[in-house]
């Protein structure tokens, strides 16, 4: 370990410092001073060498963590639990999922919209995205991707796991009035915090990366469509706009602030890492949509050709005020919502529309709406909803793109809206309370026909 602070002074040197003293006969003062040198010398040795192991006891978040064995063994099926730390929500084939931050998946069967039932939940520690491939769920877990078979959606069994491919990670601590501790990554991973006295050498300096969740932190599927629109029955299921995990043909992919993860899915049972790429800097969202991956970042979308889906191509992008955006494509235009505050920058609240030339490279900012503060957003054909936070659910008709505020459908103003998914004149949405299904096949009268509350723990 780099030690910043300490320089030391070795006995050899102060030997070879006294031998440059001129041999003569030296007088009584002479000697005292002498005598003294070497006392001051002895202490400063034996300073430097205290220093050298000096530790510090302080309060602080020291990590509880869990050993890779037990990481490696933990996926299961357990009973439904409530809803309580809401992430991401995905469907396929009359089921809803819907992540609980960093413990699992809750399962919902969805084929009666109108009485959606919870049947299960499958304990995933450290997730935070899934898509699906066939009867395959791809998830992370920590540091690994795991691949579960849902084909018995009341046994999911894990029959893959690619290790160590995820950066490594902790979550937030709760408590933010204390600094971190030590953090030893050879004994797991970091599933929590506990706030007590730890005892470390004083000059450690620790910056973990954590894990970020609300509109940064999501992922997405679809090898045609990641939100909207997609045949029931297909291979993939549909995302939300907060995606961070996307499906492409045979390819699976996950992005984190700058790096994108690929893997070959051919065999969907058997993905395997075939490595990685930069693809850009904060970036918070992924949709992939006619062959091309679309990355909401900070300062703008940036798009990549899959033409050859192991080496996505870089072939432009769209720059705008520092923000947290995430980004849905519909027949040939980009919507773009903004938020500003906190650590997105800014205080900018909008609803950016952007016309896409037909090879992506040249794209034009049609018109801008203000929002109070958006989150996720879903389009099919015509009708956009959007998630604007504590504002609520609002739905426009976007067929006249540059006066899309005079056509609001819609707006369910008691809710704090995060992401959705519109299928089949069906919203899918999770709200800071709970999980919330739209009727919209007639779009004067959409209308509430579900709802499964959130429990927030006490």
């Amino acid at each position: 370990m780099k030690r910043a602070y300490k320089k030391f002074v070795h006995k050899e040197t102060i030997i070879s410092e006294l031998h440059r003293i001129p041999l003569k006969i030296l007088n009584s003062n002479e000697m005292k001073t002498i005598r003294n040198i070497f006392t001051i010398l002895i202490l400063f040795i034996g300073f430097n060498s205290c220093m050298d192991e000096y530790t510090e006891v302080f309060t602080a978040n020291s990590p509880v963590y869990m050993s890779y064995e037990d990481l490696r063994e933990a996926v299961k099926i357990t009973s439904s639990r409530d809803l309580k730390n809401t992430g991401k929500i995905y469907f396929k084939d009359g089921y809803i999922f819907v992540n609980e931050e960093l413990k699992g998946i809750h399962i919902i069967d969805n084929q009666n919209p109108s009485n959606p039932q919870n049947i299960g939940f499958i304990e995933i520690p450290g997730n935070v995205d899934i898509a699906i491939k066939d009867d395959i769920l791809y998830a992370d877990s920590y540091i690994d991707m795991v691949a579960i078979n849902i084909s018995d959606i009341t046994n999911p069994v894990e029959v893959h796991r690619v290790e160590e491919v995820f950066p490594y990670t902790t979550p937030q601590p709760e408590n933010e009035d204390y600094p971190v501790s030590k953090i030893d990554e050879e004994k797991g991973v970091v599933i929590g915090w506990e706030v007590k006295k730890v005892r470390q050498e004083m000059e450690y300096h620790y910056n973990p990366v954590y894990y970020r969740f609300g509109a940064e932190m999501d992922y997405a599927m679809d090898a045609g469509f990641n939100g909207a629109a997609s045949t029931p029955g297909g291979s993939f299921g549909i995302g939300g706009s907060m995606a961070r995990f996307g499906l492409y043909n045979d390819y699976l992919y996950a992005v984190d602030n700058a790096t994108l993860y690929m893997f070959d899915v051919k065999t969907p049972e058997s993905p395997n890492n075939i490595g990685t790429q930069n693809v850009g800097w904060q970036i918070e969202t992924m949709f992939i949509y006619d062959g091309h991956m679309f990355f909401g970042t900070q300062n703008g979308m940036r798009i990549f050709s899959l033409e050859v889906p192991t080496v996505p191509n870089y072939i432009g992008q769209f720059q705008h005020v520092t923000s947290c955006d995430p980004v849905v494509i519909s027949n040939g235009f980009a919507y773009i919502t903004l938020r500003g505050g906190n650590q997105c920058g800014s205080n900018v609240n909008r609803l950016d529309v952007l016309k896409l030339s037909d090879n992506y490279t040249e794209n034009e900012l049609l018109a801008s709406y203000p929002l109070h503060g958006p989150y996720g957003l879903g389009i099919d054909d015509q009708t956009l909803f959007v998630c604007d936070g504590d504002a609520g659910l609002k739905v426009y008709d976007v067929t006249d793109k540059l006066h899309i505020d005079d056509h609001k459908i819609a707006n369910f103003s008691n809710i704090n809206t995060f992401d959705v998914i519109p299928f089949n004149d069906h919203l899918f949405m999770v709200g800071d309370d709970g999980f919330y299904q739209y009727d919209y096949s007639d779009l004067q009268n959409i209308h509430q026909i579900s709802f499964i509350p959130v429990k927030k723990e006490e």
